[in-house]
């Protein structure tokens, strides 16, 4: 159901507005709630390894030592100093003035979004991306270039010069170098090279979002934005490697662009230094981040090779998927007589079994026989069970 078919006030949306419907994660949320699911669906981190008890001590600190933690206040300085030295462990220098803080990086697209869109415009993405990227860009209602994606290498960098020889000048480029969301491939070496060279020879800014670019379980690769300090705007999040819940993530902009984006913010939240930009910066104080990062990455290399291992041993020769260096998510393509919806609905009901139809997370709504699996979430008995019963269904479906 959308938002204009179901209204019963006499309020007139907006023409971007009326056609809204409920994202498929936002849907996979509510679906996924009963008890007794075992949900591959959905792309969050895992509970039992938030730092619970150490946040815990953070908060405790914070409030009681400073009453002004419950005040407006402007952006944490400290916290930037924080964010600057984490970024150097992605190979990235960068000074505090061109750190800005956002609550998350969903936040961040939205900001450099509103920055950087004009009515009309045009945006260079892959074909299959990240749907809450795709709700950053509803709005604004540009024209939408796809690429390709290699499930080795990456976006097809060839295919963004062929735009830009062509005469499009896009607003930006969007890219997600590492873990990708859903395909979970990294962009390779060489390509990370010319994108940032055509991005400079066009003068079109990248758009780099890096959610998952601190939980690499091979050799990682420095972002995008070790490449340039000018044309690649970068997007970071404690989500992923601290808790989802705190909200507080921060771009890596030039610096010219900080005041624009605090006038932005300021109309969506005052620009204030909310509570947990100081209980994550008093949680930083610590030092404690680093093991943090070491043991999520230990883990969630553990919970990825587990769910490698349950489907080499049961799903059926004909499907294949993806290993992935970084991120959360295991891509498998099906044969293509697979209807992937079907195949939801039968797996929910059946065998008590949620992943994402990979048509999800399609630009231009292509219909594919595809699923994404997520793998940091359930435990590692949970994807022992789990992919065995997903088995079944598919077999089922293709005999």
């Amino acid at each position: 159901m959308t938002v204009s078919s179901s209204l019963q006030t006499s309020a007139e949306l907006a023409g971007w507005a009326r056609g809204l419907e409920q994202s498929a994660l936002q849907k996979m949320l509510v679906a996924t709630a009963r008890p007794g699911i075992v949900s591959f669906a959905l792309g969050m981190p895992a509970v039992e390894l938030f730092p619970r008890e150490a946040l815990a001590e953070a908060a405790e600190r914070v409030l009681s030592v400073n009453a002004g933690a419950l005040q407006y206040s402007p952006p944490l300085q400290s916290l930037k100093q924080h964010v600057r030295e984490l970024m150097k462990q992605r190979g990235v220098n960068c000074r505090e003035e061109q750190i800005f803080l956002t609550a998350g990086a969903q936040q961040g697209m939205s900001l450099l979004s509103r920055l950087l869109l004009e009515p009309g415009s045009s945006v260079i993405t892959e074909e299959l991306i990240y749907s809450g990227f795709q709700q950053v860009l509803d709005p604004f209602q540009p024209q939408v270039l796809t690429v390709s994606t290699d499930a080795e290498t990456g976006m097809d960098v060839d295919a963004v010069e062929k735009y830009l020889n062509g005469g499009a000048r896009p607003s930006f480029i969007y890219s997600i170098t590492d873990g990708h969301n859903p395909l979970s491939v990294r962009l390779c070496s060489s390509k990370r090279t010319r994108l940032v060279e055509l991005a400079e020879e066009y003068r079109v800014p990248i758009i780099e979002d890096d959610a998952y670019g601190f939980l690499c379980y091979e050799d990682p690769l420095p972002p995008l934005r070790a490449l340039s300090d000018v044309s690649v705007f970068y997007v970071g999040s404690f989500s992923k490697i601290l808790a989802p819940a705190l909200r507080v993530g921060w771009l890596v902009v030039p610096e010219e662009l900080i005041l624009p984006l605090s006038v932005i913010k300021e109309s969506t939240d005052i620009d204030a230094a909310p509570l947990s930009q100081r209980i994550v910066n008093a949680y930083l104080d610590t030092g404690g981040l680093r093991g943090q990062i070491d043991m999520l990455r230990t883990q969630y290399r553990l919970k990825r090779d587990t769910m490698l291992r349950a489907l080499a041993e049961n799903f059926p020769d004909t499907a294949r998927w993806t290993r992935p260096d970084c991120g959360f998510f295991v891509w498998v393509e099906l044969p293509s007589r697979v209807d992937v919806d079907e195949l939801f609905r039968r797996a929910l009901e059946d065998e008590h079994v949620a992943f994402i139809p990979g048509h999800a997370f399609s630009v231009n709504k292509k219909r594919s026989s595809s699923i994404r699996l997520n793998f940091s979430h359930p435990t590692t008995a949970q994807i022992e069970e789990g992919i065995p019963r997903l088995a079944r269904v598919l077999k089922s479906a293709l005999s």
